[in-house]
């Protein structure tokens, strides 16, 4: 399956913004992606052919992850970069869109629907992350110490790339150096430690059972039966308080679905879709 693809720069509140978007001149509705937490559009490089099939595609790199910008001026609590990609979609005029998100990208696109709910005809919410607490206290002052940062970089190679490969993904047979080379190469440069700073102390916290009760776009929740991340019984609170969803459980499968399962993600996505 091949696809056309073009590689773009917008900058929009104040940072810039990488996207890959994929025409489809046959169909009118535009699904957005957003990864998850130390990720970046790579992680839907297998899903993407099959949603590019049917539809028009646009995969967001979050700042401060990916070709994205990585200013430690930018504020990176959830409700700015729910702004961004909102300010995004108008700039680039997108219509009829549903909107896609991966773990941190799964509550991003919740905070999206939160504050503009007519940007998206409906949502879906692969392993979304929900119900976190703000940064503890002591975090975030001591993000303001001098080279924290590089505690940031020990703390990520200490736990290493592999690792985390192994904790995301159920069937540990699939990984492999194009994965890891994929999922390290944003952190080879130190301007993402300095960046990643800055979202400890501005991370505010998930959304609330209150204001998740009052989003009322429909929303299909697809998780990994063996979510390690963000683990189902979260996935179920969310399809109770989110009053028009319904959740696929994903049998086999761990927290990085787009890659496990992308052709069984596709599927349900269509059906929701249709």
């Amino acid at each position: 399956m091949e696809e056309k693809v073009f590689y773009r720069n917008q900058l929009v509140n104040d940072i810039n913004i990488y996207y890959e978007f994929y025409p489809n001149p046959n169909s009118h509705k535009t699904l957005v992606l957003l990864h998850g937490f130390l990720s970046s559009t790579f992680s839907y490089r297998r899903l993407i052919p099959y949603l590019n099939q049917k539809y028009q595609v646009v995969s967001i790199d979050l700042p401060p992850f990916g070709k994205s910008g990585k200013s430690n001026k930018f504020v990176y609590s959830y409700h700015n970069l729910a702004q961004t990609v909102i300010q995004l979609i108008a700039v680039l005029n997108l219509k009829e869109v549903t909107l896609i998100g991966h773990s941190m990208g799964g509550q991003i696109v919740l905070n999206i629907l939160h504050q503009k709910p007519d940007i998206a005809e409906n949502a879906i919410l692969l392993c979304s992350s929900s119900y976190s607490k703000r940064s503890r206290l002591p975090l975030i002052i001591g993000s303001y110490i001098p080279y924290f940062h590089l505690y940031v970089k020990f703390w990520l190679a200490r736990s290493g790339v592999m690792k985390n490969l192994q904790n995301v993904v159920h069937d540990h047979t699939m990984l492999n150096d194009e994965m890891l080379f994929g999922y390290l190469q944003p952190f080879l440069e130190d301007e993402i430690f300095l960046a990643l700073t800055r979202m400890i102390r501005d991370h505010e916290g998930d959304l609330s059972t209150a204001v998740l009760s009052k989003i009322s776009n429909p929303c299909l929740l697809i998780w990994g039966e063996y979510d390690r991340v963000v683990p189902l019984s979260v996935g179920k609170r969310l399809k109770t308080d989110l009053s028009t969803s319904e959740l696929i459980i994903l049998k086999e499968t761990g927290h990085l679905v787009p890659e496990e399962r992308p052709e069984d993600v596709f599927k349900h996505i269509d059906q929701f879709l249709a």
